[in-house]
């Protein structure tokens, strides 16, 4: 009842929704482009430290089905981010992979199960397409959106352990974490008030929930001793 009434106070100021929804696929532009200055420190020191492979490798799914969502309802602003989003995680998964040990097994689980859950989403989406109505497509995408998006933004916590007993805070990417923050509240805004999609708003509010819950182990334990500062 709370979130209604807030979300119906909201509503009243249609200028101020309308600006969260222009400004959306640029933020989201923005999001894809935060990993870069992580991904070139990785190259630099020729090593991953303790950094997760599964951001790159979620975004890669997420930005893809995302793009085919976009496409099945003809909404370029959800396309076109997603598009760029596609062709940046994919840069950053080849240069995580290139120099990642090829032993590792903590990326959570390994390079080759990454690249199977990746492929799975994939050659999915392009099956579900292909062989549904147009509706039952945009219903099942809309899921397997919502789920990788969801495990997208909450990535980073994937190391929390190592967070906790460690008391650094480096394997979760700042730029990353304050770009999703910005972009869960705006698509959140976007989603709910103005086009009206579950399938946009509820990930976005849960991202904007784990955003602010690793913001907070940044902040609480900082940087620490880690091997690769970021």
């Amino acid at each position: 009842m709370a979130f209604a009434t807030v979300a119906e106070a909201i509503a009243q100021s249609p200028g101020w929704v309308t600006a969260c929804t222009k400004a959306a696929p640029f933020v989201s532009s923005g999001l894809f482009f935060a990993p870069f200055p992580t991904i070139q420190k990785v190259i630099a020191k020729n090593s991953v430290g303790n950094l997760p492979l599964l951001p790159y490798s979620s975004m890669v799914a997420n930005s893809f089905l995302w793009t085919v969502y976009g496409g099945l309802k003809r909404e370029s602003k959800v396309i076109i981010p997603n598009i760029v989003g596609f062709l940046l995680s994919i840069y950053y998964s080849i240069q995580y992979c290139r120099i990642c040990p090829k032993n590792a097994s903590n990326l959570p689980g390994t390079v080759n199960q990454h690249v199977k859950f990746v492929l799975f989403f994939l050659i999915s989406s392009v099956l579900i397409v292909g062989c549904l109505a147009k509706d039952i497509s945009l219903n099942i995408i809309g899921k397997l959106g919502v789920s990788v998006c969801i495990l997208l933004f909450a990535s980073p916590l994937s190391t929390l352990k190592t967070v906790v007993r460690t008391k650094s805070a480096s394997s979760i990417p700042l730029p990353f974490t304050l770009a999703c923050m910005l972009n869960c509240f705006l698509w959140s805004v976007a989603g709910l008030l103005e086009m009206k999609d579950f399938y946009i708003y509820f990930p976005n509010i849960l991202g904007l929930a784990s955003s602010v819950a690793q913001l907070s182990l940044r902040i609480l334990y900082g940087e620490g001793r880690s091997p690769l500062p970021l």
